[in-house]
């Protein structure tokens, strides 16, 4: 072996530590984002339809819906997320239900996912919010 080999051999070996650790920064701690304020006065009505159009908007279909409760799945690209919307007069809360694809998973007592699902919560959480404000506005 040569010396131009056997660098790029050390090179590729060592290598695999730093791909290793970038597989693992793709996961982070499942945590279902705190339950959230809904404004005061806005009908239940206003409140489903505001969950509605933020789901809607961020391509997640309804799947079951229920006096208080929406659960919801998201089917992008080969990825998975399904979700509770649990809602009444005065807070909305999400709970993770499940996922495929999303690199789910149980690491030294902590539950881990796919960094992207925490990124698609908040902007659905973000878009629930203006939709609110903006329905109780137009009353």
């Amino acid at each position: 072996m040569n010396r131009t080999q056997r660098a790029r051999w050390w090179s590729g070996l060592l290598l695999l530590p730093l791909l290793a650790l970038l597989m693992g920064a793709r996961q982070v701690p499942l945590v279902d984002p705190e339950p959230f304020a809904v404004p005061a006065g806005l009908s239940e009505a206003k409140v489903v339809k505001a969950i509605k159009v933020a789901l809607v908007g961020r391509q997640w279909e309804v799947t079951e819906e229920h006096p208080g409760k929406i659960i919801s799945t998201l089917h992008l690209r080969e990825h998975m997320a399904k979700i509770s919307i649990d809602y009444d007069a005065s807070k909305i809360a999400i709970r993770y239900l499940d996922s495929g694809e999303l690199m789910y998973a149980q690491k030294k007592g902590v539950t881990v996912i796919h960094r992207n699902y925490l990124s698609w919560i908040q902007n659905l959480v973000n878009d629930i919010q203006r939709n609110m404000v903006l329905v109780a506005d137009a009353s």
